[in-house]
């Protein structure tokens, strides 16, 4: 089923429910983030802000039909360090643009094609490991343990505790009424996953999510009347600022200290920024475009440009700095968004629920929430894809698991950096050659074009010979020969199996392969 050359509109009964759900995971991530980033309550709506741009800004610009954009867990630690060093939030947000000014240069000058460098056994490790690290992260807020921020990575925390402490600590110090709402929650999520609900008219139509935060509210509602000792307040609860007025809400909004232009902190905070920005974005790409169940393949450099444009409006208007985010990626997708518009759509409702809801959001407890993050944890990290990364034997299933141990104990980037160096490793174990031949005939009924591939194929070959089969003429037939090849690795097995079944039908381009057997898509859905 191809969602090409459509309009943007054309799949909203799908994008717009999608949208809505990815709002409601953002929303608290969102928040969580800006507290910890900035460590001061005034400055939570800079997440907000971050989110807005992320969704609308982003996304418009944005080549990527299922990516979400907005403020990441991993650049918190970067921005506590910023506003230690610069000593101003507005000084910061002079960094941002600059950040994304960097940012947009880079796409400008084609350093997207870093993202084809990742082996595919180190995304889906990654993707693992961001599953397992929700789930385990969540369980203190389904406990009603709220002392960490919704949306930390990071094993080591603030407080001296970790990711396995945090965990021990909910147990010990657990809420009734927490538990309530996220068993129930969850339970609900789960009957909605079931075929036979959407038999049932009116759940066509209202995403899960919604429903068990609606939910969530009328239960902790009730538990003021039956059992006041239960009822959830303060930390436990969505906890977005609320303006009085319309000159309060625009006080939210920061511009930048134009004059720290001469500091050369200011500069090297920027490098910085732009560098685990894009690398984390990139990294994202890879492995949204591994969940899409459509196999789009989303332009990087374009990417990186959107990005940049995002950072620069943020920073403009008082925003965190963004990067597309895997885990609100994953969440568009499990909800049944198909295009952008999802993407725009959850920007939109986060906007104007700002300006007219923020009160009415405040009764949403964290526990609902929780229920619904843990849910895209366990899709993100099904037995399935473990199992089926072990088949692909100990050159793919090692480094895979290597990353997701390195990950869970490290953070996301130190994590990849250690799963590269294990799958690198394999890799030049092999005496492998980096060449294939292009030979390109012309006959009266069309071209025909033969890829004769080389004895060692390996990941790193992907990006040239993706760009190759990109660039062929509509309407070709292309012959992929490899059989004089010792080893194709999977990676590249992969590329041309996307492109044979999605991606060359859609250009009437015929397509036969030689000495390649079918691969099967591990981890695809």
């Amino acid at each position: 089923m191809s969602l090409h050359n459509k309009s943007l509109f054309s799949n909203i009964k799908y994008d717009v429910p999608a949208g809505l759900v990815v709002y409601l995971v953002a929303l608290p991530l969102c928040l969580g983030i800006a507290l910890a980033s900035t460590g001061r309550s005034d400055l939570l709506f800079s997440g907000i802000i971050a989110g807005v741009v992320g969704g609308i800004v982003v996304g418009l610009i944005s080549g990527s039909s299922l990516g979400v954009a907005g403020p990441a867990a991993g650049l918190v630690v970067i921005v506590l360090n910023a506003l230690d060093t610069l000593g101003s939030f507005e000084a910061f947000l002079l960094a941002v643009v600059l950040a994304g000014v960097l940012q947009v240069l880079a796409g400008f000058m084609k350093a997207g094609i870093i993202g084809y460098y990742f082996p595919s056994s180190v995304i889906k490790g990654m993707l693992a490991a961001i599953g397992i690290t929700l789930i385990l992260k969540e369980i203190p807020h389904a406990f009603g343990y709220d002392a960490d921020f919704m949306g930390d990575e990071a094993f080591d925390q603030k407080d001296g505790q970790n990711t396995f402490t945090e965990v021990f600590n909910a147990v010990k110090y657990s809420s009734t009424g927490a538990i309530i709402i996220s068993a129930v929650s969850l339970a609900l999520l789960l009957l909605f996953d079931k075929p036979f609900m959407k038999k049932i008219q009116i759940f066509r139509y209202i995403p899960g999510a919604l429903f068990v935060v609606v939910i969530g509210v009328v239960l902790n509602l009730v538990f003021s009347s039956v059992a006041p000792e239960w009822v959830l307040s303060g930390e436990h609860m969505v906890q977005l600022p609320v303006a009085s007025s319309a000159s309060e809400f625009f006080s939210f909004f920061k511009t930048p200290d134009f004059s720290a232009f001469q500091r050369v902190e200011v500069y090297t905070i920027a490098v910085t920024l732009a560098i685990v920005a894009s690398l984390e974005t990139l990294l994202c790409v890879e492995a949204t475009d591994k969940l899409d169940p459509y196999k789009r393949s989303t332009p990087a450099n374009r990417e990186l440009i959107a990005q940049g444009v995002g950072n620069m409006v943020s920073g403009l208007i008082g925003g965190l700095p963004i990067t597309q985010v895997i885990v609100r990626s994953s969440a568009n997708i499990d909800s049944g968004g198909r295009t952008k518009l999802s993407t725009v759509t959850h920007g939109v409702i986060m906007l104007l629920s700002a300006v007219f809801i923020a009160q009415y959001l405040n009764y949403v407890p964290l526990a609902s929430l929780a229920a619904i993050l843990l849910l895209v944890g366990y899709k993100l990290a099904k037995f399935s894809l473990f199992k089926g990364m072990y088949k692909l034997g100990h050159e793919q299933f090692i480094p895979f698991v290597v990353t997701i141990i390195a990950i869970l104990s490290t953070d996301l980037l130190k994590g990849i950096a250690i799963g590269m160096v294990v799958a690198i490793y394999y890799i030049l174990r092999k005496n492998h050659k980096h060449s294939y031949h292009y030979v390109k005939e012309q006959h009266h009924d069309g071209d025909v074009i033969t890829l004769i591939l080389s004895e060692e194929v390996t990941f790193l070959n992907k990006g040239s010979i993706s760009a190759t089969l990109d660039n062929l003429p509509d309407g070709a037939t292309v012959i992929i020969d490899g059989s004089k090849s010792m080893n194709i690795d999977y990676d590249v097995l992969e590329i041309i199996q996307d492109f044979k079944k999605h991606s060359a039908p859609l250009r009437d381009i015929t397509v036969e392969t030689r000495g390649i057997g079918d691969v099967e898509l591990v981890g695809a859905h």
